[in-house]
């Protein structure tokens, strides 16, 4: 066989399938996007390998893996790769760039398919991710867009996107709204290393010569931090206020948030983390509310007693450039207000940036 050059984590474009071989548990972790999963040991064959190399030996272990590899492996052959041409050329790797791809792609070279290994597997690629989010956040030129809660900062980042803006909507990857009534029903939030892949894989397709668009979040969405490059520069960054009148916002609330009205007793359990900063008189009526799905009274007083007092001090303790703030009132959040305030947004950038 020729000589050949060990595949680095840029050059995984050039390849026709990227192939993650690891367990379905790992793949679900994170992976390299764009990758498929044909794991040549599932999770439960994972854990007994792991429990036989320790326990029994690390020869058995391998004996007995080989035979599990061997199966998986005529699986993806008959199955998987069926229906792939002579000349395909796929791209495989593991936790490490080992075992597990390297008997894949000993395989697939023998049928003649003109298969490589990712040097360094998933952990090269999870360090790509870290200096790709070190190096390019300093260098984005940031327009964090805050407002109260209920002024349509999401829906007016989209707009912008609609737009041709560029955006990176943190709480979309996050699968979070980012406040205490914020998870998403039925909907898991990815693992942090997901989260963390899915910004800079957004960053890489950036133009770092025009404006990007993102929220002002805390440090933690839900259970997920934020990466802390990305704390750091957001909070330097030129805001963009959005100041919607309380009707709008109620109303928006209204709409966006209507979905908590379909679990009144997951609301009120909710509700209840709020004791300690509102006092079990207030908590016990908004619980009520909740419980008899009066949505409207709940989200007026959790807007204007609990989210509003600590907004606007907040705000100016986290961003240096508060002060100095664009400010965009509007007492309308429909689809077309919305469109509106993303218009005013691209407006106040400099004419041919």
């Amino acid at each position: 066989m020729s000589h050949r050059q060990p595949i680095r984590v840029p050059d995984r474009h050039q390849f026709d399938t990227l192939i993650d071989a690891r367990s379905p548990g790992e793949f679900e972790q994170d992976h390299i996007p764009g990758a498929i999963n044909c794991p040549v040991l599932d999770n439960e064959e994972r854990a007994r390998i792991g429990t036989i190399y320790k326990q029994v030996s690390p020869f058995e272990a391998k004996r007995l893996g080989a035979a599990m590899v061997a199966a998986n492996l005529a699986r993806h052959l008959r199955e998987t790769f069926a229906d792939k041409p002579s000349n395909w050329r796929p791209l495989v790797y593991c936790w490490r760039g080992g075992l597990r791809s390297g008997s894949m792609v000993t395989w697939l070279r023998l049928v003649g398919w003109d298969a490589q290994q990712l040097a360094g597997g998933y952990k090269a690629f999870r360090g790509h991710v870290i200096s790709q989010l070190e190096a390019l956040i300093p260098r984005m030129q940031m327009r964090v867009l805050c407002g109260a809660t209920g002024s349509a900062k999401t829906r007016v980042l989209h707009a912008l996107q609609q737009g041709g803006a560029q955006v990176l909507d943190l709480e979309g990857y996050a699968c979070h709204k980012g406040s205490l009534l914020g998870n998403l029903p039925g909907i898991e939030q990815p693992s942090q290393k997901r989260f963390e892949t899915l910004i800079a894989e957004q960053l890489e397709t950036f133009d770092l010569s025009r404006p990007v668009y993102l929220e002002g979040e805390s440090a933690k969405i839900g259970r997920l931090g934020v990466p802390l490059v990305l704390v750091e520069y957001m909070r330097k960054a030129p805001v963009i206020e959005v100041r919607a009148t309380t009707g709008a916002r109620l109303s928006y609330l209204l709409r966006d948030y209507a979905y908590l009205g379909d679990d009144p007793q997951a609301l009120a359990g909710k509700l209840g983390w709020l004791k300690e900063l509102q006092g079990s008189e207030t908590v016990g009526r908004w619980q009520a509310w909740a419980q008899a799905g009066e949505l409207s009274p709940l989200f007026e007083e959790l807007m204007l007693r609990h989210y509003d007092p600590h907004y606007e001090r907040s705000q100016s303790s986290h961003f240096t450039q508060w002060a100095s703030r664009h400010v965009l009132e509007t007492d309308d959040l429909s689809d077309a207000g919305i469109a509106r305030l993303a218009a005013q947004c691209l407006a106040l950038e400099p004419a041919g940036a």
